[in-house]
């Protein structure tokens, strides 16, 4: 119980740390680093199954990000529907929306539910999010877009 408590600190905390930078201006998760959205990976992809990274010269601007594709044919079905593919919650982190928090989504731990991309903060927190994820969609539904006004 302990070593879960003390777990739970540390993702609240980074939570904080990264809600405490964001603002409306920042409807899509992007590094601090670089404008890129879902860390340079071309969102299309994820819906074959494995994710891609994106490259540069297949790339566009969208909602104040810039988005990477692997290939010219998933930039042009990118920009036919851009809101079929951005990961909800503009790529923070599903499981942090759900509790209020913002913090960074990773590429790396994603689920597609319904059609729809969601992204989280680490394995861990991934697995947490697993446990319910329904549950988790509702409450996220709820804090979101609010929660970029904190």
């Amino acid at each position: 119980m302990k070593r879960f408590l003390f777990s739970m600190i540390i993702v609240m905390s980074t939570a904080f740390a990264v809600t405490a930078e964001a603002s409306a201006d920042d409807l899509i998760y992007t590094s601090w680093r670089n404008n890129d959205a879902v860390g340079g990976y071309d969102v299309v992809s994820f819906y074959s199954g494995k994710p891609l990274k994106g490259q540069s010269q297949y790339s566009t601007e969208y909602w104040g990000a810039i988005w990477h594709f692997s290939s010219r044919a998933n930039l042009d079905l990118f920009k036919t529907n851009p809101s079929a593919f951005i990961p909800q919650y503009g790529g923070y982190c599903a499981w942090a929306a759900a509790n209020g928090k913002l913090a960074k989504g990773a590429p790396d731990n994603w689920h597609i539910r319904d059609g729809k991309l969601y992204l989280n903060f680490n394995d861990r927190i991934q697995k947490l999010w697993e446990k319910d994820i329904p549950g988790f969609i509702t409450d996220a539904d709820n804090y979101w877009p609010d929660l970029l006004d904190k």
